[in-house]
């Protein structure tokens, strides 16, 4: 059994409904806003890289902590989590729902109608391709355009909104319509404290424009673009400010982070250095709405 360190807002005895698990720090890009690798949070090592637990210490782990907090989602992550599809695929017999999250430039397995696959796209391909690599664009949607007809898991794709894809999503809402995707979401860049960028609001006034984009794609998307109106509501001022003030992520997500041979629990889903009044993860407002907060 594997050491898990609680840190930040997680307690040992709390239940937690899902849970989100970082299997391998190793990955096959270096996407530039990923949360995973930036500075400041604890599996940004090398080290960590090197150290990773076996398949069957991390499962025995996983079991346990479902057993400790009553777990009944799982959202399985990386790096690139496909990179131990054994792992993934053996630990999907331990919880009732399971979520894959993956860049897309690794081959989908059917693992099943009860498994979504959560796939990264940033574009269209000369702004994905600027956070996430020349030619991942094209990799990716090769990967999407090769899902055989029988292919059972449905696929999502979900499109991180920055300041610099704004303004084009519609393109890429088109160009991923012509796969077999069966929907795409939107989440909005969770920026670090006090960063400011090419990528990152000032303020979430300065970010309600990219909101009302994505509002726009839905109704002209409608049961493609899967935002539900009222989370996007709650991504405007001030109501986004009451949500992130009380996150209801803290008391219904349990993250667990590779860092060396053991698990820790960050601050946030997001990492250790979060601005959490700047906010715009998908699973924070989509829970709030879920839950008629704000």
């Amino acid at each position: 059994m594997m050491t898990v360190r609680l840190t930040g807002h997680y307690r040992a005895g709390r239940r937690y409904p899902a849970a989100i698990v970082n299997v391998t720090n190793r990955c096959n890009l270096a996407c530039a806003h990923c949360f995973v690798f930036r500075d400041g949070n604890p599996n940004a090592a090398p080290a960590s890289v090197r150290d990773e637990p076996s398949d069957d210490e991390i499962l025995a782990t996983l079991a346990a902590l479902r057993d400790r907090h009553g777990i009944a989602s799982m959202l399985w992550m990386g790096g690139e989590p496909l990179l131990r599809r054994r792992l993934v695929e053996r630990g999907l017999s331990l919880f009732a729902r399971n979520t894959v999250t993956t860049n897309g430039t690794v081959p989908l397995p059917d693992f099943g109608p009860d498994v979504l696959f959560v796939v990264s796209l940033d574009g269209p391909e000369d702004l994905n391709d600027a956070l996430r690599g020349a030619g991942t664009y094209r990799r990716v949607m090769r990967t999407l355009d090769r899902l055989p007809v029988d292919f059972s898991s449905p696929v999502q794709v979900q499109c991180v909104v920055t300041r610099r894809n704004e303004r084009r999503l519609g393109e890429l809402v088109e160009a991923v319509r012509a796969t077999r995707v069966g929907w795409i979401t939107f989440s909005f860049y969770v920026p670090r404290a006090g960063e400011r960028g090419v990528d990152a609001w000032a303020t979430n006034a300065e970010r309600a424009a990219a909101v009302h984009a994505v509002m726009r794609l839905k109704r002209l998307h409608p049961g493609f673009v899967r935002n539900s109106t009222r989370s996007l509501e709650l991504m405007l001022p001030p109501l986004a400010e009451r949500v992130t003030a009380a996150c209801p992520a803290r008391d219904a997500v349990l993250p667990l982070y590779l860092e060396g041979a053991e698990f820790v629990t960050p601050f946030c889903c997001y990492g250790n250095d979060v601005d959490c009044e700047r906010c715009g993860a998908w699973v924070v407002f989509d829970l709030s709405a879920r839950a008629g907060r704000a």
